[in-house]
């Protein structure tokens, strides 16, 4: 086959809120220039025809992830054809790796270094795994059983799915480095078929590993889609850790336009932002973290408020140019983070996420 006809073809659906209904396309990728089609598979029609896209990339596809394509989110459910299916299962492998208790204040430097090896992180999750479920989850891990399962009940642990191409080369240098800073002790990769098996079940993941979230005491901070594009999640936790603030729980979501205005409904007729607010949260995947500190006294909401600095980035870098909107922001609306703005808000935003969208 050509380069310039070579093609991935996948199932995705994306919600129309103005007919309120969820089409489904099959969704034709040509990696040769970046380009997209869509085919609507109820009225057996091109709904869109091949036409380049910019902003997306052959590592952007993959079942599971959510693709921007002229301004439209576009979920890929599955893929469409075994010819598709084949190729990208040998060319991108998932490996699976869980961060132990004694490791989560280095988190931000985890994920900087493994952005650094370019690895995607497809998925995110910090919970609490108990002593029943942990032995099913490791049962055929039998010469390290006891230790393992021992350091996973300690505390949360955090699972990251990581996605590449040329995966063997990639781990063997993203071990070495971990290894060189002495934090491979913390880090557990699995080889096991039958827990990367279980791990590639997304309800085995909710149900196995239950939200830290205290829900107390606490704020909302969110990563928003453009940072995480732009590879500056590691970065932005390696700074809120610094500042002695606390992530008591991470998650990865995608949030759909409903969800996106819901969430942002505070701000509708407050903000002239209003709506491209919520374009950009629904835009891609976002990273939502509860922030906690160990000074039970503090005002977390004000104080972590004060630490994101001011809404637009201008402004930021003029009057408090350490602040993480300072630092990482470029407009008023991709300003790298969402925070709580009121007392009130901190607990209800991230009961929002860590509650009310788990259940989803």
């Amino acid at each position: 086959m050509a380069a310039d006809s070579e093609r991935y073809i996948f199932e995705a659906e994306w919600y129309d809120k103005v007919s309120f209904t969820l089409k489904k396309f099959y969704l034709y990728f040509f990696p040769s220039d970046n380009s997209v089609e869509l085919f609507d598979l109820k009225t057996r029609k091109t709904f869109l025809r091949r036409s380049k896209c910019n902003g997306v990339e052959s590592k952007d596809f993959y079942v599971g992830a959510m693709v921007t394509i002229f301004s439209r989110n576009i979920k890929i459910t599955n893929f469409a054809d075994q010819a598709t299916k084949k190729k990208l299962s040998s060319k991108r492998v998932k490996t699976y790796v869980i961060l132990k208790p004694n490791i989560i204040n280095k988190l931000g430097e985890i994920l900087k270094t493994i952005s650094d090896y370019d690895f995607h992180i497809s998925n995110l999750r910090m919970g609490q795994i108990n002593l029943e479920d942990a032995n099913e989850i490791f049962e055929s891990t039998s010469d390290k059983l006891i230790t393992l399962i021992e350091c996973i009940i300690a505390g949360p642990v955090i699972l990251l799915v990581l996605l590449s191409e040329d995966t063997t080369v990639r781990l063997q240098k993203l071990t070495t480095t971990f290894e060189e800073n002495s934090i491979s002790n913390g880090i557990y990769i699995s080889d096991n078929k039958d827990e990367i098996n279980f791990f590639s079940s997304e309800e085995n993941i909710k149900q196995k590993i239950k939200s830290s979230a205290k829900l107390q005491n606490c704020t909302c901070c969110i990563i928003k889609p453009h940072a995480v594009q732009a590879k500056l999640f590691g970065p932005i936790i390696i700074d809120i850790q610094k500042a002695n603030f606390i992530i008591s729980a991470v998650e990865q979501f995608y949030i759909n336009s409903v969800n996106s205005e819901e969430f942002l409904e505070v701000y509708k007729g407050v903000l002239p932002d209003y709506a491209a607010m919520v374009s950009e949260l629904q835009s891609g995947v976002c990273f939502a973290m509860e922030i906690t500190h160990s000074d039970a006294q503090l005002d977390i909401v004000s104080e972590f408020r004060k630490f994101c600095g001011p809404m637009d980035p201008e402004m930021a870098r003029q009057l408090r140019p350490n602040t993480l909107r300072a630092k990482y922001g470029k407009t008023r609306i991709q300003n790298a983070v969402h925070c709580s703005d009121l007392s009130d808000d901190g607990l209800l935003e991230v009961e929002y996420f860590f509650q009310i969208l788990n259940k989803n």
